[in-house]
């Protein structure tokens, strides 16, 4: 077993503190790229998984991002004021509403494909050292959710 890090109460030493940092920072470099293409970066995050899979329920979405429905429902109707989602109640479920793209909305993928690569060529990391750190994130996170690891 790998000796621990030493306790500490010092900001620069705590791991939360650095992710914390990291995400700003990543977050900031996006937006200008984002606010381009009139997305905040919440809004992109849900394009991107509408994008992958259109007509998706509120629920799918927010599982998908660990965002609950008070979050997830101003968000959605900005982008349905946007004009780039539509939401409707299921049919089979009317206590479900159902997420699909608009034309405008698929249409802003074309804008959005290359954002992703300026942020990959920004960060500087070659195709190793990103999938090292997104599998470490990862396991990361399934730890923390799992109580097998504190931040």
């Amino acid at each position: 077993m790998t000796a621990l890090p030493a306790p500490s109460v010092a900001l620069d030493d705590q791991l939360c503190f650095a992710l914390y940092a990291a995400s700003r920072a990543v977050t900031a470099r996006y937006r200008p790229m984002l606010e381009a293409i009139g997305l905040t970066y919440p809004q992109y995050l849900v394009m991107m998984l509408l994008w992958e899979e259109d007509h998706q329920t509120v629920g799918q979405l927010g599982s998908r991002l660990a965002l609950d429905s008070g979050t997830l429902s101003p968000l959605l109707k900005r982008l349905t004021a946007a004009g780039l989602v539509t939401r409707h109640r299921r049919v089979e479920d009317e206590r479900s509403v159902a997420i699909a793209l608009t034309d405008e909305g698929r249409a802003l993928q074309d804008k959005a494909v290359g954002i992703s690569q300026e942020m990959i060529g920004a960060i500087g990391f070659d195709t190793q050292e990103f999938a090292e750190l997104k599998g470490r994130l990862q396991q990361l996170i399934e730890r923390v959710n799992s109580g097998e690891a504190v931040c």
